[in-house]
């Protein structure tokens, strides 16, 4: 009976991180885990970026057991992890920006996982938080940078968990996609089935926040766990494309849309009603005094909502829904 680990398709898609790159791929290469093989791909960068890999390409060689380092001209995030699920052999899949950096036993804690439950098909571990010089930093209730000592939140997880209070990141409820429908909350630096990724169909340009498109996906093909160990260092520079609010509500607005059209094919009865009873849940909560909580559900379709009021029920009419209210 053989005993060799599965071989893991550790990947790259970068763009425009000369500043990162090298510490991003040194974390690939410093993992505990031994059969691996790499895949970067540099979406098009106008900066060093690939100049950099290229310097770095005969220790990756002498590392992993594949190593494909390309460069092309810009195509978007979606289409460039595309060519990289194409280019994979692995029986696994991960991934890490090219500015963050994996901790080096994070794929041999997620693989070692995998391999012992089929069942599941994604795993992922905490993130801590590391600034533009690689200092370990915390973040205030507005995300802001702050001294560890001082912060509100230590960890990526810890700030997701205390914002999904509902949710027990421990339970069988984490991954599904009734918990992932009306909102994303997954750190980085996740271990995938790479069949699972491309049963999923991969990524498109129609659903832009494509890390939350794909744990859509994958919630309907299998379960996902995950662990309070610190695997990966995410790196808060001031750039992270979640800073900027606008274009965020714009994203999650058109893959939320996206979404809704995938789940009224036919054949996704079950994942509609899903959707129609999670997608348009915004939850309002008021406090008068200690006694009064409510919330209330909008459906941007029918533009009715439910004010619930000590477990009494009403129905409410409202004019219209913007979509950036969503």
């Amino acid at each position: 009976m053989s005993t060799a680990k599965p071989l893991v398709s550790a990947y790259i898609s970068a763009y425009n991180h000369e500043k990162y790159i090298e510490e991003a791929v040194r974390g690939l290469i410093n993992q505990t885990y031994e059969n691996m093989e790499l895949i970067v791909l540099d979406d098009g960068s106008t900066d060093s970026t690939y100049q950099k890999l290229l310097k770095l390409k005969p220790a990756c060689e002498k590392r992993f057991k594949r190593v494909v380092m390309e460069t092309h001209e810009n195509i978007g995030l979606a289409e460039n992890l595309n060519r990289i699920i194409s280019l994979a052999q692995g029986k696994f899949f991960f991934g890490v920006a090219s500015d963050d950096v994996a901790k080096p036993q994070a794929v041999e804690v997620l693989e070692n996982f995998l391999s012992k439950n089929p069942e599941y098909v994604f795993a992922i571990g905490d993130n801590e938080i590391i600034d533009g010089h690689s200092r370990r930093i915390g973040w205030d209730k507005k995300r802001n940078a702050v001294p560890l000592e001082h912060a509100l939140y230590r960890t990526f997880g810890e700030m997701l968990q205390k914002n999904n209070s509902d949710l027990d990141f421990h339970s069988e409820r984490f991954g599904t996609y009734q918990t992932f429908v009306s909102r994303n909350y997954i750190p980085n630096g996740g271990l995938a089935r790479l069949d699972a990724i491309k049963k999923a169909g991969g990524y498109t340009k129609e659903a832009p926040l494509e890390d939350w498109y794909m744990m859509l996906q994958l919630s309907k093909i299998g379960k996902m766990k995950y662990f309070d160990d610190i695997l990966l260092s995410y790196r808060w520079h001031g750039d992270n494309t979640v800073t900027h609010k606008e274009i965020m509500r714009k994203i999650s607005y058109q893959t939320k849309i996206y979404e809704k059209k995938l789940v009224s094919l036919p054949g996704n009865e079950h994942w509609k009603k899903i959707y129609d009873q999670n997608i348009y849940r915004i939850r309002v909560k008021y406090r008068l005094g200690r006694f009064l909580k409510y919330y209330k559900i909008w459906d941007t379709d029918t533009r009715t909502g439910i004010l619930e009021i000590f477990g009494k029920k009403f129905v409410l009419k409202r004019k219209s829904v913007k979509p950036e209210n969503l």
